[in-house]
């Protein structure tokens, strides 16, 4: 599996299980940004996220599939930002498709 782009806290536990299920994939990162020096505010995510075909967003035991049509940017941002006014991490850029968040069911899509 190749990942495009991975934001990624080190330590953070969602990370953590993320990147065992980089491993067991056998996935190839090619760009790599630490979240903790690397912040992205909400205009600077929705400016990323437009550009995508679909943003999928997990959340606890649920995932939410975006279209990042203006009229969604809204409920995109609330769901896609951390309560430090950040993009959530880990965030994967696979193709033209953007994960956000850490649940089982959406890195088995992957």
């Amino acid at each position: 599996m190749k990942i495009d782009w991975a934001y990624m806290r080190n330590g953070w536990v969602s990370c953590k299980k993320a990147q065992a299920v980089f491993e067991q994939k056998n996935a190839v990162i090619d760009t790599r940004a630490d979240a903790r020096k690397e912040k992205i505010d909400a205009d600077q995510a929705w400016e990323f996220l437009s550009k995508a075909a679909r943003v999928h967003i997990g959340k606890g035991k649920k995932v939410v599939v975006f279209e990042p049509l203006p009229e969604n940017r809204e409920a995109i941002l609330k769901a896609a930002m951390g309560r430090s006014g950040n993009l959530r991490a880990p965030a994967l850029k696979v193709g033209d498709q953007i994960y956000i968040g850490f649940n089982d069911d959406l890195y088995g899509s992957l």
